[in-house]
């Protein structure tokens, strides 16, 4: 990216510029003057490169040595594969954002950094320390599956959980090393919250690693289907909505060149402790052209049934919108409960986003929320206003769909209205729940008043 200079850099060389001119007509004296000046200046210049020829001998050996004290210190082989990331912190927006120009090469290590300078790097490991992490990818540490492979739970040699991605190790199977390569590539250029962050990766003989920070609480599709304990409110659900759209948001606008994820979907949103999620799986992510004037890349149709984009599915022509649609079909989910596909539902309800833009549409959103929510008039219109949004989503045509940063926007409103409603009638009731009990203390001595337990001022009386 282009840098500009600030005002404050501006007015500096304005203001040096117009020294500089009132120098060259000023009289003689003041020249010599300058030229003394100039002489002590020089002098002290030489003094300072001197000491500054030292700190830049020293620095590279102090890094040197802390590279060799990496976090994971394992033997390294030389046929690892392993890549190298530069990046810079945009303290503006809170985020970091890395080079796209990533390159992929062959190393003996890692490059590490620390995460006090506001640099997070890749951590130095082995095969030796993935099989160690894993117990021997041992099935008690499997914690899922999917395409490109298997996941493992593991433990680092500095006691930091990690999940280990494991590809299947057909070797041979080009859309599997393309998935590899994409997800770290994409993986290596962004760093966001409430984006799944990369530790490290590593090729060694037919394995490929790739080692991600851990969210142990499971998917949102497990929370929503029930087998993570407690249900979600409508509140945790709204978090999680913007959460997803906050780093969506942040692939389509925020990195050079924009990321287009291909495969939003609930069991692809990780849910963590707090129940504030991450975006995962990286694996069919593209960059959208560099060509400002290019408005699509033709690709081959990527994604999950159900979430895919119509438009994308007939045209190959891949946008940030299509995300934004598979977006809307999380919304949906995320407010019904319901799998985006239901084969043993009814016809008419198989279909999840039909079904429930039929209710929207109909009047009966209250049907269409899931059973497991408490109903109230705040969370209902909740369920409403989002389904509202879904459906902008979902439009059949890409320019009618609101961009990313747009449904971030009014799921922020839906959520600041929905708070306000809420901590308005808690006021109510417990203002209420004051006046009863005011009421009731009241009445209590009136009766102690006309038994002649009590006097006017409230004192007691003590019975024979």
């Amino acid at each position: 990216m282009r840098k500009t200079q600030s005002p404050q850099n501006l007015q500096s060389s304005r203001r040096e510029q117009n020294s500089n001119f009132q120098h060259g007509v000023s009289s003689d004296n003041t020249n010599k003057h300058h030229r003394k000046s100039r002489s002590s200046l020089r002098s002290f210049k030489a003094a300072v490169k001197k000491v500054v020829g030292v700190f830049t001998i020293f620095i590279p050996r102090q890094r040197k040595a802390t590279s060799k004290g990496a976090i994971l210190d394992g033997s390294r082989n030389n046929s690892d594969h392993v890549g190298g990331v530069s990046f810079s912190t945009e303290l503006s927006t809170g985020s970091t954002t890395k080079s796209s120009s990533t390159k992929f090469k062959h190393s003996d290590s890692h490059g590490s950094s620390s995460a006090a300078d506001g640099q997070v790097g890749l951590l130095n490991f082995s095969i030796e320390d993935i099989y160690k992490a894993t117990e021997n990818f041992s099935p008690v540490n499997r914690i899922g599956d999917g395409g490109f492979g298997t996941v493992y739970k593991g433990r680092l040699r500095n006691a930091s959980l990690v999940a280990i991605k494991r590809a299947k190790k057909n070797i041979h199977d080009k859309r599997l090393s393309t998935e590899f390569k994409n997800e770290i590539r994409t993986l290596s250029q962004i760093e966001h919250l409430n984006l799944v962050k990369l530790f490290g990766y590593l090729e060694h003989g037919d394995e490929r690693i790739i080692v991600v920070e851990y969210i142990g609480n499971g998917t949102l599709r497990e929370h929503l289907d029930g087998s993570r304990g407690n249900e979600l409110e409508i509140s945790e659900r709204l978090d999680i909505a913007i959460d997803v759209a906050h780093a969506v948001t942040y692939l389509h606008m925020y990195t050079d060149p924009p990321i287009i994820h291909r495969d939003i979907k609930a069991s692809n949103i990780l849910i963590t402790e707090k129940l504030r999620a991450k975006v995962a799986d990286f694996g069919f992510a593209r960059t959208a052209p560099e060509d400002p004037d290019a408005t699509h890349i033709s690709t081959q149709v990527k994604g999950t049934t159900g979430y895919l984009d119509p438009e994308y599915l007939k045209t190959y022509q891949l946008t940030e919108k299509s995300d934004v649609y598979s977006f809307g079909v999380v919304l949906v989910e995320l407010m019904t409960g319901r799998h985006p596909i239901e084969p043993k539902r009814p016809l008419k309800e198989r279909v999840t986003v039909r079904w429930a833009m039929q209710r929207l549409k109909d009047g009966e959103t209250v049907i269409a929320m899931d059973p497991k929510l408490r109903r109230s008039p705040a969370s209902t219109t909740v369920v409403e206003k989002i389904l509202k949004l879904a459906r902008q989503c979902l439009a059949p045509s890409r320019q009618s769909r609101p961009s990313m940063k747009k449904c971030a926007e009014v799921l922020w409103e839906i959520r600041k209205e929905f708070r306000e409603k809420t901590f308005s009638s808690s006021a109510a009731v417990s203002t209420s729940h004051l006046s009863d009990n005011f009421l009731e203390k009241n009445a209590k001595k009136g009766l102690h008043r006309s038994l002649g337990l009590e006097d006017g001022n409230g004192h007691k009386f003590i019975s024979a």
